[in-house]
């Protein structure tokens, strides 16, 4: 395996590359078509495609999960600082996401916040201190 891809459903691809381009994220633009845009994400360009909900549907041959009822998955990055956090936060609730979980502490030894897209798909971002969390 070269690569590994998650693909989501959007409802308007135009709208969902603008609001990922605030967010800062990358799109490779050999890779786009009428039907999906490539999406890479962090230094190791994790790729996600964001295709069009119908198209999609038809791909998985089962129907998409209605976001505004269900999760389906929870998409995590890394911060390199919790003022990091905090500025992805700010852009997010700017281009336009729910931000239901605002920047803070977690357990000691995360610090992060959690937004879900204009599609309603579950994203968060966490800064971590290793040297701060229990041992088990």
């Amino acid at each position: 395996m070269k690569e590994v891809w998650f693909n989501l459903g959007v409802k308007d691809l135009k709208k969902s590359k603008a609001f990922f381009s605030e967010l800062g994220f990358a799109f490779r633009e050999s890779h786009n078509s009428a039907i999906c845009e490539c999406m890479t994400i962090g230094e190791k360009d994790i790729v996600i495609m964001l295709f069009d909900e119908n198209t999609l549907e038809g791909f998985m041959q089962l129907p998409l999960t209605d976001t505004l009822k269900t999760c389906e998955i929870m998409i995590s990055f890394d911060a390199e600082s919790p003022e990091a956090v905090d500025a992805m936060a700010a852009k997010a609730e700017k281009a336009g996401a729910n931000v239901f979980g605002k920047p803070q502490s977690i357990q000691g030894w995360m610090y992060g916040f959690a937004f879900a897209d204009l599609d309603g798909h579950r994203w968060n971002m966490l800064y971590m201190d290793p040297t701060k969390m229990q041992p088990c």
